[in-house]
């Protein structure tokens, strides 16, 4: 589970913590929150709209997984209309409640599925997505080496698993503040370096697997064999 010790007044991951929100208002104020990315951790917060924007490049009938959804950032590549199925899964019901608020704003709730999961050990079937996302996520799991086996298991072969991370081997020294923080708190887990993700997306059947850095942020993508 992701939920382990944590300070007073941060919160956990099975509950809404206050660094959730943070990063949500982040995302979803392009101005404010790209200095803050770039001033925090040194990073393009618009690679990951860039990112995201592969959701809304599956054509209808598609299914596609975000895992963690948080408070639903990546809704934002999905489209209106688009006739897609979209599985919005975490730990805590708290985070699939924000996301589905944030779904009903961008007039998506239609397509959109809340589940409760998780990643150590998704409940879904073998190759039942076309697209796994997982955005500033994979550094919050306790078991990230599972959870990329476990996202490699549900996508389907010729699908994509694509997602982003705070590495333990970026170079950015003004990560580690927020690295050791959360870390006590239990909010972040050990992460990976960019070698083991690569490795581990191999292992899970991943090929033509690109890794791209931003600052202390790691954007990952493969396709299934």
């Amino acid at each position: 589970m992701l939920d382990r010790m944590r300070l007073p007044g941060l919160g956990g991951w099975s509950e809404d913590p206050l660094w959730a929100s943070f990063y949500d208002w982040s995302v979803e104020h392009p101005r404010a929150g790209g200095a803050v990315w770039r001033l925090g951790i040194g990073s393009n917060l618009r690679l990951l709209y860039d990112a995201a924007a592969e959701i809304g490049r599956q054509p209808a009938g598609s299914s596609v997984l975000d895992v963690p959804c948080g408070g639903g950032v990546a809704l934002r590549g999905l489209r209106p209309g688009q006739g897609i199925r979209y599985v919005a899964a975490d730990i805590a019901q708290a985070m699939l409640d924000r996301t589905l608020d944030a779904a009903r704003e961008r007039m998506v709730a239609d397509q959109v599925e809340p589940r409760i999961a998780d990643v150590g050990e998704l409940p879904f079937g073998d190759g039942e997505f076309d697209l796994v996302v997982s955005f500033t996520g994979l550094h919050c799991f306790p078991d990230p080496h599972r959870a990329v086996l476990e996202m490699g298991r549900v996508t389907h072969a010729g699908g994509v698993l694509t997602g982003s991370a705070l590495l333990n081997d970026t170079g950015d020294l003004r990560v580690l503040p927020v690295r050791g923080l959360g870390r006590i708190s239990g909010l972040l887990g050990p992460s990976a370096t960019k070698s083991e993700v690569q490795a581990w997306m191999a292992e899970a059947g991943f090929t033509d697997v690109t890794l791209r850095t931003s600052g202390a942020m790691a954007y990952f993508r493969g396709v299934k064999a």
